[in-house]
């Protein structure tokens, strides 16, 4: 399916929607960025240097020139004429709903209407919408104009021609779109997080470990092969010749043993917070947001190019990208 290049809308231009707006902006697309704070445009820039910066360096290929990215000052002004609208306002249910409302009278019925929602599921957006049939969940992940998995999530109203209109354009954005197969609280992968992101706050309340080393354990051991491999792939091979099957008899027992407390959430009071807060400020707090941005930005490009060499996880996504840039250059 060719995807032409259209105008892209970006309601919210917080983390989230400013990264959205890089990814369409550097792809070539014209992007109309409506946020009523009125340091969005200052923010809006500092997200797009870092983009500049970091999309390209991924590549072998020359991408297409910058579109334009302009401040407006509506929903109407955003959504008016646009291929996709990509909705980042907070997490909540009833601002969401109103902006779709507002989406639907201004948009024309083949736009793309996705949610960058972590937490809900589509078809609870698609409550009380005039045009449900367009409004698909895209969650991203940050840095959005550097990562490329996107869960694509299809509400109960949602047509089969937005999934494929939404797979094919985020692909031409360089993304991994996941399809994910049935609706669900929090879709895949933040799922995932969540289960560390308890065990962690655990650890710190417990006082078995800081910030940072559990930071240290992610980074240095694990983390680094799920960047390549994910989970299965990598107890596969830790299964050796014999593969899966052995893996899950020798380590399935541990399952039964009371490790963990998923099942549970430590309180968060003020001490706990204060906690973790003090710790994190002696971990990271001799950068600015923006020089963590940047060192962040600086190793994903190093991991991600290191797996194009290998044509592995993500790094094949990128040489296909790549592929595609160059034949549209030439």
């Amino acid at each position: 399916m060719t995807i032409p290049i259209h105008k892209a809308a970006i309601i919210g231009g917080g983390v989230i929607g400013g990264g959205w707006a890089a990814r369409f902006a550097l792809n070539g697309w014209q992007v109309a960025v409506y946020d009523p704070d009125p340091e969005a445009r200052r923010k809006l820039d500092e997200i797009l240097a870092n983009a500049r910066a970091a999309l390209p360096a991924v590549l072998d290929s020359t991408l297409p020139p910058e579109g334009e990215v302009q401040i407006v000052e509506s929903v109407e002004a955003a959504v008016t004429e646009a291929a996709w609208v990509q909705e980042s306002v907070p997490e909540r249910l009833e601002i969401k709903h109103k902006v779709f409302a507002e989406i639907a009278r201004f948009t024309s019925p083949d736009c793309v209407v996705a949610s960058s929602t972590s937490g809900y599921k589509p078809t609870d957006l698609q409550a009380g919408s005039p045009r449900p049939e367009q409004l698909i969940v895209a969650h991203p992940f940050n840095p959005v104009y550097l990562l490329p998995l996107v869960e694509v999530v299809a509400g109960e109203a949602t047509s089969p021609e937005t999934t494929e209109r939404a797979k094919a354009l985020l692909t031409s954005l360089g993304m991994k779109p996941l399809v994910v197969r049935k609706e669900i609280d929090a879709h895949i992968a933040d799922r995932f997080l969540e289960a560390v992101w308890r065990e962690a706050l655990w650890l710190v309340k417990d006082g078995v470990a800081t910030t940072e080393e559990i930071d240290d354990a992610i980074r240095y051991g694990f983390g680094l092969r799920w960047a390549q491999m994910g989970l299965f792939e990598t107890y596969r091979v830790a299964g050796g010749e014999a593969g899966m099957a052995h893996f899950i008899a020798q380590f399935g027992p541990c399952l039964q043993w009371p490790w963990t407390k998923l099942m549970d959430v430590p309180e968060l009071t003020d001490e706990l917070v204060q906690t973790i807060a003090d710790q994190s400020d002696a971990q990271s707090g001799a950068h600015s947001i923006r020089e963590l941005e940047r060192i962040r930005d600086t190793n994903l490009v190093g991991i991600l190019r290191a797996l194009r060499t290998t044509n592995y996880g993500a790094g094949r996504d990128l040489n296909t990208w790549d592929a595609q840039l160059e034949g549209d250059n030439t």
